[in-house]
Formats: C-alpha cells, structure tokens, sequence
C-alpha cells in the first residue's frame, strides 16, 4: 500500500479522544485460547500500581484532552479482580483531568466467579455502570474445555447479580467449538436470550497464535470446527438473535438498539481513544499508540518517563483511510464515503477498487445506499478475504 506523507492534510479537529480505554493485565489463570495481554503473579502492589496508572493516564490527557470522556472501558486481563477502590480512583482521576458527560458508559470486563460478583456492589458504587461478563459457556463439560475456572451455576449466579447492581448487562459465549451442532448452539443461544440481557458477544472459537490452543490442535488433541460449519452456525446465529430483537450490530456483537457497546463503536468508527495500562493501545491526534506488555516494563517505563508508551507512530493518509475502512466495514451500519472523503481530503473513489468494489456488489455481498456502503450479512464471515480485494493500493489525495 503507497504510504503517504500527508499528515497535514487530515482535519486535526477530528482527533479528539472521547474514551479512556484501561487495561488491567492480571488473571488466575491464562486460558487456552487466549492471545490477550494477560498475566499470571502471585501478587500485585495495588498502591504502586494505582501511582502508576495514574501517571500514564496524566500523560495522555496532556495530548488528547479537551472534550468530556463518553466512554470508559475497563479490560484485561481480569479488571474485575481490580480492589474497587482502585476503579474508583481511576474514575475519580479520569473525570477530573477530562470531565464526564453527562450521560457517560462505564464498562467493566469481569469473569463469572462468586468472589468477583461479590464485588459488583462496591463497583457499581465506584461508577461502574455497564459490566461484560465472560460466561463463554452454559455447559460445565464446555466450560472445562476453555480452560474456565467458573462452573455455569456459578456464572449464572453472577449474571444475576450484575443485572441487580448494573444500569447495562452484556455477556460472552464462545460457539462453532469441536463437534458443536446446530442443534446444541441454539439450545444454547436460547437459554442465553432468556436471560433478557441487552447485549451479547458471540465469537467463534479461533485457534490463536501462540495460544496452548494452536499447540493442541498441532499436536492432534482436537480438531476445530471446518470453515463451512462455522459459517452456517454464524447464519444461525444472526437469524436467532434478529428475531430475538438483538440484531448484530457489528460482525460478532448483538443489541437491543440502544444498548451497543459505545466504546466499542469508538474503534469500529475509527474515533479517537487513549489507552493506558500494559499492553493498551490507542490513537490520537494522527498517531497510534503502544504500551509495554509486560506489566514490569510497563511500570519500569513509567517510573523513568512517566508514561507506559512503548511506541508512539504517526498515521499516514493511506494508513488512516485503510484502518477506517478495515474498522467500519465491520459494523452493519457501514460506513459513510462522504464524511470519511471530508475527513481525510482524498476523493472517495481512490479509497477502494473500483472494480472489485463493482464485482462485490453485483454478487450482493456489499450495498450501496448513498452516501454509506457495508457489507451484506452474509459477507461478514468472509470480511477478511473481502479486505484485502477492496482497499485501494493507491491511495492518494485529491
């Protein structure tokens, strides 16, 4: 892809952040198929630790202050491992150097245990108001599978008391797993909908790098579902849920409407965000951010600058047009040409190929509904396959 250095062209008024992403890297235990920055320690110095994220988010706040934070996102990791004085400090912290607005998403990532959900009270008190849970199963043989550390009593308990103590409830399940039927995930899907959350995330399992996962499959222990299946358990899925009254919004996210995830749209519209704690990512101002992974140099960072940043990497044009499209194609919403043309000053049709934009759309995998263009559901499970036919590899301004 041509890259282009066209910075100053970009209309910097665009690039304000307006959520706070804080990634908390610690768990009881690293899952099998998790690529997350996540890490396991005997124990965590909670004091030196709040100094420090307080520090990192100081930083960022020098360079993408300005407008009221709409969102907040806490994430892992295992955030709701987090002492509730600590949430509450950051918040505190968060408000004071950019301002709430008034009608602010404060979300917490949490794993379904008792102790946790015993903490929902004193969280919801800090000004957590929106909690995702990782049930990622209804099915204990499922569940031991995963590698979890709950049962699903125990998570359904939990959901229970996150729906008393939370504004907003959403949870996770993990499908198209080993010898998954159709018939087993929409008993499954089922009972998760009853539950009348108004938000869920269904992913498919993937078999990550790097993961004890990708181990196991090499070495034979199981075999992952075909892409086939997947794609007709993704077609269910969609089917269920849109009649449920929870259409999926984003590629494997499904709400009431009203109730999608606001932070999460921040990265699929390509909005600004700060990030700080190990591993967190961001962008600001034409510029993308990378923290230190590992949590001890990550506070060894920030105890020599006081900023976590491991990288921060100016955005060319082409750069920032390619991400915005990789981002927004996944909503169902799509994206709008003429916002993005004014954003960027580059005439919309050197954004895509034209004639591969013209082929997709003639096999009613795209649509076209002046100004915004997306993809078909049915095209959402083969988004990656579309990307790289779509973007233009010549980008260029007007």
């Amino acid at each position: 892809m041509a890259k282009l250095d066209s910075l100053a062209l970009i209309k910097t008024e665009d690039y304000v952040a307006r959520a706070l992403y804080i990634h908390w890297p610690f768990c009881l235990k690293k899952c099998p198929y998790c690529d997350f920055n996540s890490h396991v320690r005997d124990g965590v110095d909670v004091a030196r630790w709040q100094a420090a994220m307080l520090a990192d988010m100081r930083y960022e706040a020098q360079l993408a202050g300005g407008e009221a934070l709409e969102s907040v996102f806490f994430g892992g990791g295992t955030p709701s491992l987090m002492p509730p004085a600590l949430v509450s400090a950051l918040l505190g912290e968060a408000e004071r150097l950019w301002g709430f607005a008034a009608d602010i998403e404060i979300t917490l990532e949490a794993n379904p245990s008792s102790v946790e959900a015993g903490n929902f009270a004193a969280l919801a008190a800090a000004g957590v108001n929106r909690v995702s849970l990782g049930v990622q199963s209804l099915n204990d043989e499922v569940l031991r599978f995963l590698g979890r550390l709950h049962s699903a009593d125990e998570a359904l308990a939990a959901l229970d008391v996150a729906q008393k103590h939370f504004q907003r409830v959403s949870f996770d399940l993990i499908y198209a797993r080993p010898g998954q039927t159709a018939k087993d995930w929409e008993a499954e899907l089922a009972r998760a909908l009853s539950f009348d959350t108004g938000h869920l995330s269904l992913y498919q399992l993937t078999i990550e790098p790097g993961t004890r996962f990708e181990t196991d499959v090499r070495l034979g222990k199981f075999t992952p579902q075909d892409d086939d299946e997947a794609a007709d358990l993704y077609e269910l899925t969609a089917q269920i849920t849109s009649a449920a009254g929870l259409p999926a919004y984003e590629i494997s996210n499904h709400a009431r409407p009203g109730e999608e995830s606001r932070h999460n749209l921040t990265y699929w519209r390509y909005q600004d965000y700060c990030g700080i704690g190990p591993g967190a990512h961001g962008r600001r101002n034409g510029v993308a951010t990378t923290r230190h992974k590992k949590p001890e140099n990550w506070l060894a960072a920030v105890d020599r600058t006081g900023s976590g940043c491991q990288l921060e990497t100016p955005l060319g044009q082409s750069e920032q047009v390619a991400e915005a499209l990789m981002m927004g194609l996944r909503l169902r919403e799509g994206i709008d040409l003429a916002a993005m043309s004014a954003r960027f000053v580059m005439d919309r049709a050197n954004m895509m190929d034209q004639a591969s934009l013209a082929e997709l759309l003639s096999m009613g995998l795209m649509w076209h509904n002046e100004p915004r263009i997306g993809l078909t559901p049915r095209a959402f499970p083969l988004l990656d396959a579309i990307l790289p036919r779509l973007i233009s590899d010549q980008l260029v301004p007007t």
